[in-house]
């Protein structure tokens, strides 16, 4: 492999497997239609019902918001939260797919999408209250169902902990390691001078707020949410492993990311999809799927 090739490639698995937030050139290929819009607006769901694709005000700011599907009897509102570098659109296809059994709704964190650029640097707790603030437009009291892919799965669960009167159930889908900065840069060594020192200058760079949402990443040990249902899917296909000398080391740092996540709740499980990549509800939608499922039915009981 060439120094150009696999600079483009080893940035291409870090920046979306372990930020979630692209490096310059780093599109992430889905396999999907990334940029399909967002659920049509339904009919017959009630005036107070936020329904369609919709701009709503949080605090100073607006944020643009996707909901859709009915609401089904005992089984919570589920809340997508997509990766770094992506936006509601990237889970547009399957939101749609969720929406045939029960409410489902996306929104765009601020530096993502439609919604607002963020006033400054933000840390978990100013992401968490972007996030609150569309809990109490599109859920009112209720509680629900976080499902974080990558960034999203780290914003969801440093949220839950501290939200258990909000947060009803996890779904984290490859979700970014709660000890990402110190996995990367322990890692790779700062004295290593060829493309791997450079990916890991990029990925240090993007932790300490040089992506789209300008989140400071801060790594911690995992707080309880009590036991609330939490499932941990993380990708069967071993795409960090093409990292020359640290790509198995990488992979081990990514499961073992994810067992840390396990301490959320007594009720938590880890699996493997494991003909997919870091898109999980894209590459095996039925594995996410079956997850969310099982957590709204716990959820609800």
């Amino acid at each position: 492999m060439s120094r150009q090739k696999f600079a483009t490639t080893a940035g291409i698995a870090l920046c979306c497997a372990v930020v979630g937030v692209g490096l310059v050139g780093c599109d992430a290929d889905t396999d999907g239609d990334s940029s399909a819009p967002a659920p049509a607006p339904e009919e017959g769901t009630g005036e107070d019902l936020l329904t369609g694709t919709q701009t709503i005000t949080v605090g100073d700011h607006t944020v643009k918001v996707s909901c859709s599907g009915e609401p089904a009897d005992g089984r919570p509102l589920v809340v997508l939260l997509h990766g770094g570098g992506d936006d509601l659109t990237t889970m547009a296809p399957f939101q749609e797919t969720l929406s045939a059994d029960g409410r489902v709704c996306s929104y765009d964190r601020l530096g993502a999408g439609g919604s607002d650029q963020p006033g400054g640097p933000q840390d978990y707790d100013s992401v968490g209250e972007t996030l609150t603030g569309v809990l109490d437009q599109v859920a009112g009291e209720e509680p629900v169902v976080l499902v974080g892919h990558s960034m999203g799965g780290l914003i969801a669960g440093r949220y839950a902990p501290d939200h258990q009167d909000r947060v009803a159930g996890l779904v984290l889908l490859d979700s970014t390691s709660p000890t990402a900065v110190a996995d990367v840069s322990d890692r790779i060594p700062e004295s290593d001078t060829g493309p791997a020192g450079e990916l890991r200058a990029q990925t240090l760079a993007i932790f300490a707020g040089e992506n789209p949402e300008l989140l400071v990443f801060t790594d911690g040990d995992v707080a309880s949410a009590g036991d609330i249902p939490v499932r941990v899917i993380q990708h069967g296909q071993q795409y960090l492993g093409e990292v020359p000398e640290y790509g198995e080391g990488l992979e081990e740092d990514w499961t073992a990311g994810q067992n840390k996540w396990l301490a959320l709740s007594e009720d938590s499980e880890l699996s493997t999809a494991e003909n997919s990549g870091h898109y999980i509800h894209v590459d095996e939608p039925d594995v996410a799927v079956a997850a969310i499922d099982e957590v709204t039915t716990r959820a609800a009981g």
